[in-house]
Parts: C-alpha cells; structure tokens; sequence
C-alpha cells in the first residue's frame, strides 16, 4: 500500500491522529489492507509522512482498541486476523464493526454549511482553554494513559458525568452505571448487543431521529412507526401498532426533529408500558440543555422507579461532534451484563486526548459556563433565521414554535414536495433537511430543517435564506 495515501490534511478541521484512523479504517473496509497485512512501525510511519511519533501512537491505539489491529510485541503490528473476509465486498461482521465504530462523516469541509444540522457554533467553543487544558494532560502523559482503557470509560470522566446528570438533570446514578461511548451509534450498539436480538419489534418516533434509525435497521432490529404529535410520542398508537415491541427510542425532552415535548402523562403512560411489558426505553437526551424559555425539562429517566430507561447523551451538540464521546446509563441491576458487553466491544478508545480533556472541562466548572454561554447565543442565532424566514418568505412558510434546540422546522403551506426542495438546496450548497426524509410512513405534512447554530449575524442568516428563496 502506498503510504502517501495515508497521509492527512493541515487544511482540515478534523485532528490530525483523527484523520490517520479514518484514512486506516478506508483501506480495511476496502480491502487495501488484509488481515495479517502488517502495518507500518509508528517511528517509520511517522518518518514518511512527516508526522510527529504522537500523533501516530494516538491513531494507533484508537485502531488497536477498536479492534481493527493487533501488537503482537517485536513482531510488529497488523491487521487483525479475525476481520476475516474484509475485500471490496465486505462482509456482515465487517460491516457490523464499521457501523458500531466511531462514523465518518460523510462529508468533510473546512467551514459550516449554511443551515446546517446538528453542529454546534465552533465559532464560540473556548478553543484556548480546550488547547491548554489537552496540552496539560499529554505532558503529563502517565502509566494510566498508557495501560489498555477501561472499556466502561474513563473512570474520572464517568464520575463527572454522574455529578452533572444529578445536578442538571435530576438523574440519580453512581459512575458504576456510567458507559462511555464511541458516539451515539456506540450506544445504541452497546444496547443491542447486550440486551436485544436481531428481529426484536421496537417503537420509533415517526418522525424521528433517521440516523438512529438508519443504525438500528442495519443491525437487524424491526421499527414500528409510531406518530408524534403536540404531545410528543403517541403512546396508545405504539400499543396499538406493536404492543408486544421489546423497546421503544425517545426523544422526550425536545423530539428530534419537531422540538415538541413528551408531556408528563404521556411519560408516565410510556413507563407503565414498559415496566408492565417489561420493555426498554432508550432514552436519547440530545440537546436537551439548550432550552430557551424556563428551565430545562427533568429527564425521562428521573421518573424511572422500575429499571427501565436506559438513558443516553452525547457531546456532540454541547461541545464539538469531532471528539465521538457519548454516555449511557444503565440501570443498577444491569451493570454487570454491559459490563461483559463492553469488554467485547468497540469502546471509546485511548483515554488521551479526548476523555481526559473533557473531564478536565467538566471538573473545572468550563462545561458549565460554556452551555450558559451557548443558551443565551443560540436563543439569539435563532432569531436570526427566524426573523430572516419571515422577512423573505412572508406567508409561505410557518416556523414551529419551540423552547429549545439548536433547529428549526419550517411547514409548507404549498402542496411542494419538501424531498425535491431540499435537493434542490444541496445542489447549491445549502444543507436544507426534509421532513419527509424523517419519516417512516408517508404524511401530506412536510417541512424543511434547518439549523441556525453558526449564523454569527443577522446579515449571513438573511443572505443564506435569501439565496434559499432564489433556489425554492
């Protein structure tokens, strides 16, 4: 293999150890690299690509932990021999592995597209603190960071998610309950593989969140679509449609993507069905913190007496998507069960960079002050793309009302296809999102997403929907 392939990007945002995976992980799944090949020494690799020896070692122990290498000691390392049958055709388990994995995005650009989904303002993230904070943690580089990593995580940061779930979220748990994972697909994948079989029925918002979806197909499980309305999750339909489904995904703080919330009778209504079917709820607590009217809403899981909300988070929207780190928290009694999951699974990976840098954020109270900061700037962004909307497209387009988030949904009042619109916006760069894509089953009622998160004036905001109207 030409090692020059290898070789990452200055010109990109994404780390440079982070790049060197991904690059690594392409050649496997293409099958450029075999099981057994061996892989370049981290001093030769580093030589040819003009990279410093850390930046090698840290994609290296990402990939080893993950599974895709294997150190065999003088010997060198390679490409471990149980990912067998990885050519151009791939494979079940090749394929299964990948989707577990930390995802590629699809796309990579230097700056956000307009109205774009799901990113946060990396104009605002506190990019000199995260710079000092990482630098103090590789100079004092230690035996701990260097051992195989805890596959629940890393013990510090599962104990700072804990203190911050109980003061923000009303969340009772110990940092035993605590996993830390590869994203939310790693979650989600930590789930099914420990407590669900490939067939098992489970509710899904309709619309709902497509990439869990999307993830959860993949592995085999069976989604019942269940409607959303005013009040969030349609409880009685979901009995109706699949009253013997095995789990049901939730967004019941702010519903992804209609911003509406699961109202308190239909929370109690949902744990009822669960704990007398005894089913799981996953919990997806996505942005939950970015509620602009009132105080943010308790968890679903804080209502939980019965063990049966498995509740998951993501710093993907609070911080940065690159860094790939979630959490789940499991129920007491089922900590030894994805205890044993974890040891066979794709966890988080090396403990430096990444886990240590966001514990060091979160104990030193900067997590807390950047989601304040970030309230009070998304409440003022939202305007922007609001007020734009209205300005340019008057009377033909009507913007959901909603507490929080860092999108917004816009309903058609015309009978045009929202799928055709959209794609007619990413053809010219615009990263419009429709609502039907979103869905399971087929609705009249479509609507375009959008996110406002780095609209930093009101100016960029209207120039981007005025090219949006020019397109539409």
């Amino acid at each position: 293999m030409d090692l020059q392939h290898l070789k990452p990007s200055r010109e990109l945002d994404a780390p440079i150890y982070r790049q060197l995976y991904w690059r690594y992980r392409d050649a496997i799944a293409a099958g450029k690299l075999r099981p057994g090949d061996r892989v370049p020494s981290v001093r030769s690799l580093a030589s040819e690509l003009n990279l410093s020896r850390g930046t090698v070692e840290l994609a290296y122990q990402m990939l080893t932990s993950e599974g895709y290498f294997l150190a065999r000691g003088p010997a060198g390392t390679v490409i471990s021999p149980r990912l067998e049958n990885m050519g151009e055709s791939g494979s079940v388990a090749t394929s299964q592995l990948l989707a577990m994995a930390p995802p590629r995005p699809l796309v990579m650009v230097s700056e956000p597209q307009p109205f774009q989904l799901g990113l946060p303002a990396l104009d605002a993230f506190p990019r000199k603190t995260w710079v000092r904070l990482a630098g103090r943690n590789l100079r004092t580089f230690d035996t701990v960071a260097m051992n195989y990593p805890d596959s629940m995580g890393y013990e510090p940061l599962r104990r700072a998610i804990a203190a911050y779930l109980g003061i923000s979220r009303g969340i009772s748990c110990t940092h035993e309950q605590v996993f830390v994972t590869a994203g939310y697909r790693g979650a989600l994948g930590l789930i099914c593989h420990t407590l669900l079989q490939p067939g098992d029925t489970g509710w899904y918002e309709d619309p709902g969140y497509i990439f869990a979806r999307q993830f959860l197909e993949r592995v085999g499980m069976r989604l019942a679509p269940v409607p959303v309305d005013e009040e969030g999750l349609n409880v009685e339909a979901g009995q109706q449609r699949a009253a013997e489904a095995r789990f049901a995904v939730v967004t019941p703080t702010h519903q992804s993507p209609t911003g509406v919330a699961l109202s308190l009778p239909r929370r109690l209504q949902l744990l009822e069905w669960a704990s007398h079917r005894q089913a799981w709820i996953i919990e997806d607590d996505y942005d939950s913190e970015f509620r602009y009217h009132g105080h943010p809403l308790p968890a679903l899981k804080s209502l939980d007496r019965d063990g049966r909300v498995l509740y998951t988070g993501t710093f993907s929207k609070v911080l940065f998507p690159g860094l790939c780190l979630a959490y789940l928290v499991v129920p007491t009694p089922e900590i030894e069960r994805f205890r044993s999951s974890a040891r066979h699974f794709p966890g988080p990976g090396s403990i430096l960079p990444q886990q240590a840098t966001v514990t060091a954020f979160m104990e030193q109270g900067h997590f807390a002050r950047h989601l304040r900061r970030m309230r009070a700037l998304y409440a003022t962004r939202r305007g922007y793309l609001v007020d734009a909307l209205m300005q340019v497209f008057g009377t033909h387009l009507h913007v959901q009302p909603q507490a929080g988030g860092i999108h917004v949904l816009a309903s058609l009042y015309t009978k045009q296809n929202d799928k055709a619109l959209a794609a007619a916006a990413h053809s010219h760069g615009l990263a419009v999102q429709a609502l039907s894509d979103w869905r399971i089953q087929r609705s009249s009622q479509g609507g375009l997403l959008m996110g406002f998160a780095n609209f930093t004036t009101a100016e960029q905001a209207t120039r981007s929907v005025q090219r949006l109207r020019a397109i539409l």
